[in-house]
C-alpha cells in the first residue's frame, strides 16, 4: 500500500474536482469585472458621444456628404455664424470684422443640458453688434415637445422685441445617440415637432425657425409639409446650394453650407439682405 508521508494531505479525486471548478469559476467572475469596469464600458462605447454634446449640422457630412463650397453670386444674404460649447469662447470681434453679422447659439438640449458658454457667446455677440438667437438641440425620445420648449425658454431662448433677437430655432436632425429618427414614427415626430412649435410660441408670441436637412426630414417626418406656413426653414446641405427642399417651403430663411469655416466651422447664409433679417428679429 502507498506510504503517507507526514505533513502532506491526502487530496482526494472529489475534492480535485471541487479545486478546478473553483478555479473556473474565478476566471471567469474575474473576466466579467473586467467588463463591468468604466473603462471597459466606455471602450464599447465610444461611438455614441455623451448626452448634452449635440450641436447644429454634426449629422449632416456623414449623412448627406460634402461638396464644394458655394460662390458669393450675386444673391443678396448675410454671412452668420452657429456655435455650442463646442467652439468654447468665441472672438467675436474676429468674426464680426470677416463680415459675419447674426449668431446663433445653442441654449439647450432635451431638459438636463444648458450650454456652459451661453452667456460669453450669446451676449458677446450682441455686444460687437450682431443680431443673435438661441437654438435647442431636440430630443425627441427623451421628453415632450411642450416640456422641452418650456425648458428651453426658461434657459436663454426667449424672445424680446428690440431688433437684436431673432426668434428661437428648433434644431431637429439626425439622432446623434440612437436611432436616426429617436424611435419615433413619421406621424410622432411631427406631433413632437407640432407640441414645441405651439408651446414656444404660446411662451414668446414667436413662431420658432426650424433647423433640418431634407434627408432627415423626409426620413423621419414622412416629408410633411404642414409648418412652411408660419415656420422659418433653416436648410443645412454642405455643397454649392441649399439644394431640395423639405415639402410646403417654397425658399429657404437661412442655409448652413458648411461646417469647416473660417474661426468657428459652422457658417450660414442669410436668404436676404440685412434690412431683412432686422425684419426677422423685430418679428
Amino acid at each position: 500500500m502507498p506510504v503517507h508521508r507526514p505533513g502532506t494531505a491526502r487530496r482526494s479525486p472529489g475534492s480535485r474536482r471541487t479545486a478546478i471548478l473553483f478555479a473556473v469559476v474565478s476566471a471567469l467572475s474575474a473576466l466579467a469585472l473586467l467588463f463591468t469596469l468604466p473603462g471597459a464600458a466606455a471602450a464599447q462605447s465610444d461611438d455614441v458621444p455623451p448626452r448634452g454634446s449635440a450641436h447644429m449640422g454634426m449629422g449632416v457630412a456623414e449623412h448627406d456628404g460634402q461638396g464644394p463650397a458655394p460662390s458669393d453670386g450675386n444673391a443678396a444674404s448675410v454671412e452668420g455664424v452657429d456655435v455650442s460649447s463646442h467652439q468654447g469662447n468665441v472672438a467675436w470681434q474676429t468674426l464680426w470684422n470677416s463680415g459675419v453679422r447674426w449668431a446663433y447659439v445653442k441654449a439647450t438640449e432635451s431638459t438636463s443640458y444648458t450650454n456652459p458658454y451661453f452667456a460669453q457667446q450669446y451676449n458677446g455677440s450682441y455686444n460687437v453688434g450682431m443680431i443673435r438667437g438661441a437654438y435647442h438641440f431636440a430630443t425627441p425620445d427623451t421628453t415632450s415637445g411642450a416640456t422641452q420648449a418650456n425648458y428651453f425658454v426658461d434657459h436663454g431662448g426667449g424672445w424680446s422685441k428690440d431688433g437684436k433677437t431673432l426668434p428661437g430655432a428648433l434644431d431637429i436632425e439626425w439622432n446623434p445617440y440612437g436611432a436616426a429618427c429617436f424611435g419615433k414614427s413619421a406621424s410622432g415626430m411631427v406631433s413632437w415637432i407640432r407640441d414645441f412649435l405651439n408651446q414656444y410660441k404660446a411662451r414668446t408670441g414667436r413662431d420658432a425657425v426650424i433647423y433640418t436637412a431634407t434627408s432627415w426630414w423626409k426620413q423621419c417626418t414622412g416629408n410633411y409639409g404642414g409648418f412652411a406656413a408660419n415656420n422659418p426653414l433653416w436648410i443645412a446641405r454642405y455643397n454649392t446650394s441649399p439644394g431640395e427642399l423639405p415639402a410646403g417651403w417654397g425658399f429657404h430663411t437661412i442655409w448652413q453650407y458648411t461646417s469647416t469655416g473660417p474661426t468657428v466651422g459652422d457658417h450660414n447664409k442669410f436668404n436676404g439682405a440685412y434690412d431683412r433679417l432686422q425684419a426677422l428679429a423685430n418679428g
